[in-house]
């Protein structure tokens, strides 16, 4: 831990009024992840340790009270997170929840929280309606969005070529949304989209797909799901001669640990977008091998995010002088984000917490030089470009509706 973060933290706690100001006498923190499902690997036990890094980080206690981590596996099932957040927030004195994996899941624990007057952050779930039509006064939507991700990678794409499209898309809201929204982006920027295949979630065989996508003459095949389907997409793919090829492959939410997995002979020359990645820069290495001693992989953003949303939560905690939820919530908005993960991030009214985004080429076997050594920076996008403006958002808090 940085000599700044632990001056930081002790300013935070000498002046803590004690743990009265905390209910029930713990500040216990919840994850809602999948344990042992599709997105696994990319949530899980990862993120779990990377909640529990923030907390030993911070010293284990916040205004004199213990913090406690909980984590619970809702099996890829909407009902199961809502079973959970309604135990957790109604009878287990849950006062935040720091992540819930998949975006259907978040929708319906975000919903719960919001009428329950708790604060939840999402790192792991992408959909662009969690800031917009479904916004609430006690959520953060933290790592990124479908948004942002499209128009990362859309239109600088587009730009250099790759200008018609074919979409391999999960079945469920969030490949609909990034679908939708990197479609329109690529539209926007004078490129084309020829069409889509979809699958559902945990497809078996994504032959059948990824032909209709050679078939189709598109320059780009964007990957619009994640977890293990985009693993076994590229899998196919590669198989199938497709990658490398004359056709791009964009893994529209594809991160670190599934081209480990690969390798870089699967994966060479796709195109990604990520709001983190652990090699670039000091402190993002500093804290990427500490996590990697704990976990035994390199972190990716939606884990690197876990612990940087969870020591904004608990600085708030101790800023505010209290766990309860308002003047927490007032204390995340009102204090920038500043370390490994992002520099000079805000939350904005509509709890969408703006950084920089990366635009990365994942290396030739024979460009990396170490392990882990798989992406190439092609683009960073500032913030303010690759979210979505202020102005436009659907969000209820920004724009009440009228009449």
């Amino acid at each position: 831990m940085s000599a700044l973060l632990c001056a930081a933290i002790a300013g935070a706690q000498s002046s803590a009024p004690g743990a009265g100001a905390v209910s029930d006498g713990v500040v216990k923190i919840g994850l809602i992840l999948d344990m042992s499902g599709p997105y696994a690997e990319l949530t899980g036990k990862g993120s779990e340790a990377a909640a529990k890094m923030a907390v030993e980080d911070f010293g284990g206690k916040v205004l004199g009270a213990p913090i406690q981590v909980v984590v619970a596996d809702h099996h890829d099932s909407t009902d199961q997170a809502a079973a959970i957040a309604r135990d957790w927030f109604g009878n287990q004195h849950v006062d935040a929840i720091m992540d819930v994996a998949g975006s259907s899941e978040a929708l319906i624990v975000q919903a719960i929280a919001g009428t329950r007057d708790k604060i939840v952050v999402l790192n792991a779930p992408g959909a662009n309606r969690l800031s917009q039509e479904a916004c609430t006064a006690t959520s953060v939507h933290y790592t990124n969005d479908t948004y942002a991700i499209a128009h990362t990678l859309g239109k600088t794409i587009v730009a250099n070529g790759g200008k018609s499209w074919f979409f391999v898309t999960v079945d469920y809201s969030y490949g609909y949304d990034l679908e939708d929204e990197t479609a329109a982006v690529v539209k926007a920027s004078g490129g084309t989209v020829l069409g889509h295949a979809r699958h559902p979630l945990g497809a078996s065989d994504f032959s059948s797909y990824l032909l209709q996508a050679q078939q189709s003459g598109a320059n780009v095949v964007g990957l619009a799901d994640g977890g293990a389907d985009t693993t076994n997409a590229v899998k196919k793919a590669a198989e199938l001669k497709m990658i490398p090829g004359p056709q791009t492959f964009v893994g529209l939410s594809m991160r670190i640990n599934q081209v480990h997995d690969l390798g870089l002979a699967t994966t060479q020359g796709m195109m990604l977008s990520e709001s983190f990645y652990w090699d670039q820069s000091d402190a993002a290495r500093a804290w990427s091998k500490r996590f990697f001693d704990r976990v035994g992989a390199m972190p990716n953003a939606l884990q690197a995010g876990t612990y940087s949303s969870t020591m904004h939560y608990l600085q708030a905690v101790a800023k505010a002088g209290t766990d309860a939820t308002d003047p927490v919530m007032k204390a995340m908005r009102d204090a920038p984000i500043n370390d490994f993960f992002a520099h000079n991030g805000i939350i904005r009214a509509d709890g969408l917490m703006v950084h920089d985004m990366y635009l990365f080429r994942v290396k030739k076997p024979d460009e990396s030089h170490y392990p882990w050594d798989y992406f190439l920076p092609v683009a960073t996008i500032p913030g303010n470009e690759a979210f979505e403006p202020l102005k436009q958002s659907k969000c209820p808090l920004v724009h009440p509706p009228t009449g």
